[in-house]
């Protein structure tokens, strides 16, 4: 079984975000980045696949990301984990591509890697929007299984619990398909010492636009659908109102909610 996992490379959700003045897109080259946590339960889950086979040499777990030239660094980390290849489309003209460019980035890199099942995080945790799983899925022609918070995969069938506010339903599919996964399937797994110096020896292809046969007018801002066009700093904290209560506390409690419309 051939194993693509798709993972992106996204600012640190505890650092100071900015956006680049000229396009309103995120300053990247000014925030540190990571591997995005809700894909290293995708990570997780392809390699839970793996370990599943026992030794199995057939089973393979490759990891694409889409991105600039940092987002090696999520590629790295995928390997260090136990991921046994990788891929990297590093591109300037990707720059300020909506989710409907980048899932046609990632669909005709995946035409060039053999794969029998592509695994996805359930969002990204910059954009957060979870829909270019679907997207892939529907250009390469192929089911979707998504939102797995429970995977099982038995020879060419992986099924899948999916959880909800008030039920979970089981759904399953035929390989080849697109699978995502929830932060629920699992605990992703620590790199080891052994995992990070192997990975070092582990090979990595960098492509291009061109490798994949696109042209720059197909992906970046200007193909978007959808673009940013303003950002306004979120104001500092003031210091909340101090209710006194004197006797009047609750008329005053009542006031408050009821000017703020919380009542």
């Amino acid at each position: 079984m051939k194993i693509v996992v798709c993972a992106k490379f996204v600012p640190d959700a505890t650092a100071d975000r900015r956006f680049r003045a000229e396009d309103n897109t995120v300053d990247r080259a000014g925030v540190d980045g990571l591997l995005s946590e809700l894909d290293e339960n995708a990570v997780e889950a392809a390699l839970a696949v793996k370990d599943s086979g026992g030794d199995a040499p057939d089973i393979t777990v490759t990891v694409l990301t889409v991105g600039p030239e940092q987002a090696a660094d999520a590629v790295k980390k995928a390997l260090q984990m136990g991921a046994d290849a990788g891929v990297h489309v590093v591109d300037d003209a990707i720059h300020g591509s909506d989710a409907l460019a980048t899932s046609l980035v990632i669909a005709k890199a995946l035409e060039k890697i053999e794969h029998d099942l592509v695994v996805f995080g359930m969002a990204s945790t910059d954009g957060s929007m979870g829909v270019v799983a679907a997207m892939v899925a529907e250009r390469l022609g192929v089911p979707a299984v998504t939102l797995g918070s429970e995977v099982t995969v038995d020879g060419t069938t992986v099924k899948i619990r999916r959880d909800g506010d008030t039920a979970s339903e089981t759904i399953e599919g035929t390989l080849p398909l697109v699978l995502s996964v929830t932060d629920q399937a699992n605990e992703p797994r620590y790199p080891s010492f052994k995992g990070i110096m192997a990975a070092k020896k582990k090979p990595v292809q960098t492509w291009s636009l061109a490798d994949l046969g696109l042209d720059a007018a197909q992906v970046g801002a200007s193909a978007a659908w959808s673009q940013v066009t303003e950002v306004t700093a979120r104001p500092p904290r003031t210091a909340g109102t101090i209710v006194t209560d004197d006797g009047t506390g609750a008329t005053q409690l009542v006031e408050f909610l009821s000017t703020n419309k919380f009542l």
